[in-house]
């Protein structure tokens, strides 16, 4: 066990410990959503063996369901031995009879899990099966909306997951892993044709992304196919990897780039270039039309995505006008900031403009070395402030590293996950197009995507070894509010533990941050329920590659601010009924214990905290 977390209250008292987890266009008839898709029958009950514990029943189900998926199984490191080596060669289907054995055997792990008596089990096991039955409901109710779900898109499309697979996820510790980093490099145009045959189905039914986004989409690809396929990033990064491997000689690297610029000259490029030609032919029928609010039954979708993202009831009109609230009050707090620094003049947004070219670095090889030189000294610092706030942080690292460039144009910052075994650390990424070329808000992303943000909750959490593993490695999907909830808090935490110091300008850029995260209530609820157009939504303030990422995404920009609202709102419950008797570091242990979870279970579990805390 590398690293044991608990619920912690105030003198001594130990609790038990908690457990975690970390638009579509169409032509104005489509088929009802409901009749394309495949029937799913809910497993019997009679005919499916259950292990006697709810332990082993955890375990197992996990296993089924990572092995029927090899991408997280390489991601999480979830096997070991021959098993683990079988699954490195292989690539996970992209296609619908994929999507519909997932559902199934959601189906089939939510009818077992009904079968146990939970009122006999402790904290741990009952945290755990109320996040096992919420994620897994949330693949069953998906499951009448899979049309809505572009294929080939510009933020998480085939497009770019089959790239990120092999050149962020992959393992490259021995000369066996970059053989079947081959392997799989050589599937990778049977997985792009499955997802252009999808695309093309969904075109004939009349659903298809609004034009902008088809375009923007053919340009990522484009670029994507530009280089030499030697200088690709699927050849370069197995060549600039396999340096560390112990053994290897420079002639073996050279051979194995040599063959993996061969497959994707061969295979990958081809495949590429049908994807391309699939959406072209889709551009002339395509309308610029952003929102759910056009297709026949966006609507139905979005509120299901607005209850996934957010984990809450509120709707689209409840989250708009909180946006609104929020954008106002820290429209306030900027300009009176902004005043003391001489900037007296125009709106907030075109002072913010000023700021951001007043800390720009050069749009050059020497900038973009700076500004990632500036996140590591960011990082390090950020790490040696918050052990006054937390006495419970994780064991393992954190880098930060740049996107290869062609998703520099439309990636946003993010985080992965370390895998179970601590083989490879969390990695923050970090697009270097000229528009994040800024000091401006750099500190702040830099506590987001990693300390005391993603990296602490979600490497805490695969650190644990007493949670069952699907908590450890968010095997059914993940909880945005919880989990970008925790990384807007830890945003905000910063700024109130003075970690900014006299840096005016920063704490502007963490407001500016913050104000981006209300901002993006109004605009996703504007896309998508009240037919804002996409230029409505740039003018807004949002930038057009965050626009787009909302069009493709309903309803996850969502759940940043809801979640960081309730986090706060929970902190300052648990801080008036304990007064003196209130920890800040017993507070995060409870929140980072618990990991990622509804916001309802979140809220439960504070308030358990704080009655127990009042009885000691």
């Amino acid at each position: 066990m590398r690293n044991r977390t608990q619920r912690i209250i105030p003198t001594g008292l130990l609790l038990v410990a908690l457990v975690l987890g970390c638009s579509p266009e169409s032509e104005p008839t489509p088929p009802p959503i409901a009749d394309t898709q495949t029937p799913v029958t809910r497993a019997d009950d009679a005919a499916t063996p259950v292990p006697a514990g709810i332990n082993d029943f955890f375990s197992e189900f996990t296993a089924q369901w990572v092995r029927a998926n090899p991408n997280q199984a390489i991601s999480t490191g979830f096997f070991d031995g021959a098993e683990q080596n079988q699954l490195e060669q292989q690539v996970t289907p992209l296609t619908r009879a994929q999507e519909q054995r997932r559902i199934t055997l959601a189906h089939e792990g939510l009818a077992q899990l009904d079968r146990y008596d939970l009122d006999q089990e402790n904290d741990t096991v009952r945290i755990s099966a109320d996040v096992m039955r919420w994620s897994l409901q949330r693949v069953v109710d998906n499951g009448a909306f899979l049309d809505f779900e572009f294929p080939l898109q510009q933020m998480n499309g085939a497009n770019v997951g089959l790239v990120n697979q092999l050149t962020v996820v992959h393992p490259l510790r021995s000369a066996n892993d970059a053989e079947n980093y081959l392997t799989r490099l050589q599937l990778l145009d049977d997985r792009m044709r499955e997802a252009t045959t999808e695309a093309a189905r969904q075109s004939e039914i009349g659903i298809r992304p609004p034009t902008f986004i088809l375009q923007t989409t053919i340009d990522q690809m484009d670029r994507f196919i530009s280089d030499t396929p030697r200088d690709n990033p699927l050849a370069t990064t197995l060549f600039s990897k396999t340096a560390s491997i112990e053994g290897l000689s420079e002639d073996q690297r050279i051979q194995l780039l040599e063959r993996a610029a061969t497959i994707v000259a061969d295979e990958v490029y081809p495949a590429w270039r049908d994807a391309i030609n699939e959406l072209e032919e889709q551009l002339p029928l395509s309308t610029s039309d952003a929102g759910l609010w056009a297709i026949p039954g966006g609507d139905t979708y979005y509120a299901a995505q607005l209850k996934r993202f957010t984990t809450t009831e509120l709707t689209a009109d409840e989250i708009h006008q909180i946006g609104l609230r929020e954008v106002a009050r820290i429209e306030s707090q900027m300009d009176t900031l902004m005043r003391q620094i001489g900037l007296d003049e125009g709106t907030v947004e075109e002072r913010s403009v000023i700021l951001q070219q007043r800390l720009a670095y050069p749009d050059s090889d020497e900038g973009r070395a700076a500004l990632m030189d500036d996140i590591e000294v960011y990082l390090r610092d950020a790490e040696a402030r918050a052990e006054s706030l937390f006495d419970n942080r994780p064991t393992t690292p954190v880098i930060a590293q740049p996107y290869p460039e062609f998703r520099w144009e439309n990636a946003a910052a993010s985080y992965t996950s370390p895998p179970l075994d601590g083989s490879r650390p969390g990695i923050f990424q970090m697009p270097l197009r000229l528009d994040r070329l800024s000091n401006f808000t750099l500190r702040t992303l830099v506590y987001h995507e990693t300390v005391p943000g993603h990296h602490f909750q979600i490497a805490l959490i695969t650190e644990n070894d007493e949670l069952p593993r699907f908590m450890q490695i968010r095997a059914f999907g993940g909880i945005s509010a919880s989990s970008e909830g925790w990384a807007l808090y830890a945003e905000r935490l910063a700024a109130e533990e003075g970690w900014y110091e006299d840096d005016i300008e920063g704490l502007l850029g963490q407001l500016d941050s913050e104000l981006f995260r209300a901002r993006r209530l109004v605009v996703d609820t504007g896309l998508h329920a009240k037919q804002w157009t996409r230029q409505q939504a740039i003018d807004y303030g949002i930038p057009p590659s965050e626009v787009d990422r909302y069009v493709v995404y309903p309803g996850q920009a969502t759940s940043y601010m809801i979640g960081q609202l309730r986090i706060i709102e929970l902190r300052d419950r648990a801080r008036e009924a304990l007064g003196e008797r209130f920890s800040m570091q017993d507070f995060h242990n409870v929140v980072l214990s618990l990991g990622v979870v509804p916001l309802t279970v979140l809220e439960r579990e504070i308030d358990a905290y704080i009655t127990a805390a009042r009885e000691v």
